[in-house]
């Protein structure tokens, strides 16, 4: 197999992708560290980590405007070599509030990557929901390895060193971008900012019936996913008695089933539609939270970790239906809404998760994580017969001449 450009943008962006998520990720096994030296709580540590997500999140709309006047390659460096230094400065912050201020810039530059990223990759592959999958791998392999390392770097160095893990991610992969993605001629390279952002136009965007669809579906799906990234260690420790070890090992086990998942599904998407690879992801989840809710046994666990994964694997097949639906010209800038969009409210899923579990269980909360896919699986259900029905009137107006 001759190696090509195109997999050398692939790999770049995927390579940009994992270490812009193992920079964010090195933190959370070490906050018992950080919260001691610095005298503070976990509650204010949290504070500090929802600033990095909801900075992540706002600097998807940007980036896409900026992508389209200076081109994807020169932000996605910046992206890379901006979690460099915002990972290198948390490594060395002398207070807790440069602490504070260092974890929302590194947000900010991570959030510069994947809409970009995604544009590019779209102008570059045919098949775009097989590129966008492999890309979006780039994630649950972080997920996989920075946990793990940073605790163990913490353990024996010291939480400085375990963050610092994200230079050491970020670093070589500054490089391989710049060496791996060539100059691609920006989209709108003499229009100002300004005057693309317009209320009109961008109201347009997201109330165009296919994309105002798949925005719902995205809203409802991340909250899903920012409850099972923040709780199911806690629901399985709580809920099914497993020690902190075991639940670590099954949470790492959920990223690899979603490393194989993203990929599969921006396959099958590219083949059988966006819609139905994604309602394939949502009866996955339904019948996966069932089993980590009810199922008996390590057994029912572990197939509910491979099915919840697959389950949170759907943005290879949402993400490319926005691009379906946008054209050349309008993907960096639609591209970002649309993930600004849904992120910032998806990110709720963090608090209503902890909420329903604090009212009701644990049982309940994970329930409700398969009654909202269940209801986007209804939805997908209705959308998918109302075009039939809308297709079979149109073959029977040609057929019935006297109707012409």
């Amino acid at each position: 197999m001759v190696w090509s450009t195109k997999r050398s943008v692939l790999a770049a962006c995927t390579m940009a992708f994992f270490a812009t998520m193992v920079a964010r990720l090195a933190i959370s096994p070490v906050v018992p560290a950080i919260s001691a030296e610095f005298g503070v709580s976990n509650a204010v540590i949290g504070l500090a980590l929802s600033g990095m997500w909801l900075a992540y999140a706002l600097a998807q709309f940007p980036s896409g405007l900026v992508g389209d006047r200076i081109g994807e390659r020169l932000v996605i460096l910046v992206a890379v070599g901006g979690t460099a230094v915002a990972s290198l400065l948390l490594a060395v912050s002398p207070f807790f509030w440069t602490f504070l201020l260092f974890t929302v810039v590194l947000g900010g530059a991570a959030g510069l990557h994947y809409s970009v990223a995604t544009t590019l990759l779209s102008r570059t592959f045919e098949n775009t929901g097989t590129a966008v999958g492999i890309h979006s791998a780039g994630a649950p392999v972080a997920g996989l390895v920075a946990p793990v390392g940073a605790a163990y770097v913490g353990t024996f160095f010291g939480w400085r060193y375990a963050v610092a893990l994200g230079v050491v991610a970020a670093v070589p992969t500054v490089f391989l971008v710049a060496y791996g993605i060539p100059s691609v001629a920006p989209q709108h390279p003499q229009k100002p900012i300004r005057d693309r952002v317009n209320s009109g136009i961008l109201l347009d965007l997201l109330s165009r019936p296919p994309i105002a669809g798949t925005v719902v579906i995205s809203v409802l799906a991340a909250f899903v996913w920012q409850g099972t990234a923040s709780f199911l260690p806690t629901f399985l420790v709580e809920h099914r008695s497993y020690s902190e070890t075991t639940a670590g090992i099954v949470f790492s086990g959920y990223f690899v089933a979603q490393g194989i998942g993203q990929p599969g599904i921006g396959w099958l998407s590219d083949r059988i539609g966006r819609d139905r690879a994604m309602g394939l992801c949502m009866a996955s989840g339904i019948v996966g939270y069932t089993l980590y809710v009810a199922g008996p046994g390590l057994g029912a666990v572990a197939a509910a970790t491979v099915l919840v994964g697959v389950a949170m694997s759907w943005g290879s097949a949402m993400l490319p239906k926005v691009l379906d639906n946008m054209s050349t010209q309008e993907e960096g800038l639609g591209f970002g809404l649309v993930r600004t969009t849904y992120m910032v409210v998806g990110a709720s899923g963090s608090v209503g998760v902890g909420a329903l579990a604090d009212l009701f269980g644990w049982a309940t909360a994970f329930l409700v994580l398969a009654g909202i896919q269940g209801a986007i699986l209804l939805a997908l259900l209705g959308a998918s017969a109302r075009r039939q029905l809308k297709s079979m009137h149109k073959d029977e107006h040609r057929a019935d001449p006297s109707t012409d």
